[in-house]
């Protein structure tokens, strides 16, 4: 049995009515539809909050009303600031690039400061492994993707759910029969991904992330990104599974990933030109590969011989050939090639001027923000990596020396964060399937989320990019995460995140100025959360403070619990729960 608060609002912007519901989730054995029994009831009693219905934008300087924060109007049930379709419309860019798939953040004053309401009939998600298969509808109802690829195997509607069965545009019979014929085709039938040392992938254009979440039992962590296209919220539908996701998209610049950091790049159908403008996308698959990693692509020019298709596929040939790669295989709809680490082979082919050598000092920067680089990059990347993910997150990575981190502080720094991980469970009292979706919004090395692995969840690694980059030794560490900037709201749809971990985030932002306040990266992170969510901080005492008097006016309950730092030093951490109120 599960408590939680939904609160309504008249439209007027007056008092907003708390409805305090109690539900049950009962999952019978055998089929979740079995028995036809209902499996979600509620009951409900009205209370009253002071929160105002108020379409709301960022002003200076901030105030926050007494009243509490205002919520939004119901229409912005999934606002995204940074990749809001109006204002991008409104912006002279590239559309020959594809420019306006990417990030376009509005000036302050035309972001929305109010909190973003659920939609009608929101749900507390299914939680995982039931979620990889159905979510709610309500949660997501949209239904442009059943309608166009329900043939695929994308995703179908079953009744009060969602449905997904496993497939693609280019496997309609499930993507564990895909992925195991890619294994075969990377190791000469002898294999599968796992055994080709496949750890870490990219999928481009990855739907609603079937492909991830069918490469889990192999081990393999994935990195599944798509734009805000007109494949309405695949995103939205790979988070409420429960599959680590994000908005991006191979554009204009780079992706917010550092160079050398997967064994494989995946594209089925995904509706980028990697053979135009002088093969400038497929010269940063090429940054983003380890040596010996695979680049899949299942597309029309790798299968057929009618239209275009024939001279895209040519292009690509003399794009990749110019790189040194070397085609392992080509079968079915699909063609895999390898990024063979040649040196010699690279210098000759810039002698040849059939490309450029990027120069290494552009290679050192994070990768936020910056514009594509029409060069190939050595990477210089020599460190042998173990074979398995469970060998990657205990093993130090050599490179850490770079950085001034020595074994011993790598070793301490593990146990730290797994005590700190134990503790954190005990204090949140919920069970480990209520939380899937998390995100460490600083992650530093990664130590918080190797400590989560032994539980049931995800951890989208997050390394500001305006702190020392890290984020490359959080992927040696078979781990996944971005760059991102925390004066801007994150790339991601609204609710889809169970619980959000901020180390000493705020207090680093504190003299960036407007757009990077306490409050702004508050609202951010209620946004981001689900209702019922988590979100815990540590942090100076006064930003702790500070957030302990907010939090009401956030519509977040608040405890707080004294923790020993790495310092052996007691302080005080936030936890932090977004109670579930909706618009009624």
């Amino acid at each position: 049995m599960r408590g939680y608060n939904v609160f309504g609002a008249t439209r007027s912007g007056k008092t907003i009515l708390v409805a305090l519901f109690l539900t049950v989730g009962s999952f019978y054995a055998g089929s979740l539809f079995g028995n036809n029994e209902p499996i979600y009831v509620s009951q409900s009693v009205l209370f009253k909050f002071p929160n105002k219905i108020n379409l709301t934008h960022r002003v200076s300087p901030l105030v926050i009303p007494e009243t509490g924060m205002n919520v939004c109007p119901s229409k912005f049930n999934e606002y995204l600031p940074c990749h809001n379709v109006s204002y991008v419309h409104q912006l002279s860019l590239n559309v020959s690039r594809r420019e306006e798939l990417e990030r376009h953040c509005p000036p302050l004053e035309q972001r929305l400061f109010c909190l973003v309401p659920p939609p009608k009939d929101y749900k507390i998600p299914l939680r995982w492994p039931t979620s990889r298969d159905y979510v709610w509808r309500s949660n997501v109802n949209h239904t442009h993707l059943a309608q166009v690829n329900g043939g695929q195997s994308w995703v179908q509607e079953h009744g009060e759910f969602w449905w997904f069965p496993g497939g693609g545009t280019h496997f309609k019979h499930g993507a564990s029969e895909y992925i195991q014929r890619l294994g075969g085709m990377v190791t000469n039938e002898t294999g599968d991904l796992s055994s080709a040392g496949v750890v870490q992938v990219l999928d481009v254009g990855c739907g609603v992330a079937s492909f991830a979440a069918y490469l889990l039992p192999l081990g393999i962590q994935t990195m599944s990104l798509a734009p805000n296209d007109a494949h309405e919220n695949q995103i939205q539908f790979a988070l409420e599974r429960g599959v680590g996701a994000m908005i991006s998209a191979v554009s204009t610049k780079q992706l917010p990933y550092p160079s050398a950091s997967f064994e494989m790049v995946h594209c089925s159908r995904c509706r980028v030109d990697w053979h135009a403008n002088d093969g400038i996308l497929l010269k940063e698959v090429h940054r983003l590969l380890r040596p010996n990693g695979y680049f899949v692509y299942t597309s029309p020019p790798a299968y057929r011989s009618d239209k275009e298709y024939p001279m895209i596929w040519d292009k690509l040939v003399n794009l990749a050939n110019s790189m040194c790669w070397k085609l392992v295989s080509r079968k079915v709809q699909t063609a895999i090639w390898m990024k063979v680490e040649n040196v010699e082979c690279l210098k000759k082919n810039e002698e040849l001027k059939l490309i450029n050598l990027c120069d290494v000092e552009g290679a050192l920067k994070p990768s936020w923000q910056v514009p594509l680089r029409d060069c190939v990059q050595v990477s210089g990347d020599t460190e042998m990596r173990s074979s398995s993910l469970a060998e990657r997150l205990s093993k130090y990575p050599e490179t850490l020396r770079n950085k001034g981190i020595s074994e011993d502080e790598y070793a301490s720094d593990t146990v730290f964060w797994r005590e700190q991980v134990k503790q954190y469970w005990r204090f949140m009292s919920v069970n480990e399937t209520e939380v899937r979706n998390v995100m460490d919004m600083n992650a530093f090395i990664g130590g918080f989320a190797s400590a989560m692995d032994s539980y049931p969840v995800w951890v989208m690694n997050i390394v500001p990019a305006t702190m020392d980059d890290t984020l490359s030794k959080v992927y040696e560490r078979g781990l996944t995460g971005a760059f991102h900037d925390w004066c801007e709201p994150f790339s991601t749809y609204p609710r889809t995140y169970d619980l959000l971990h901020a180390n000493h985030v705020i207090s680093h932002y504190q003299s960036r100025g407007d757009g990077c306040l306490l409050e702004d990266i508050m609202l951010e992170m209620d946004r981001m959360i689900r209702p019922q969510g988590f979100i815990i901080i540590r942090d100076e005492e006064q930003v702790i403070s500070r957030i302990r008097a907010l939090a009401p006016k956030y519509l977040w309950e608040v405890e707080t619990h004294q923790l020993e730092n790495k310092f052996k030093k007691i302080e005080t951490v936030l936890f932090c729960r977004k109670r579930f109120w909706a618009i009624i």
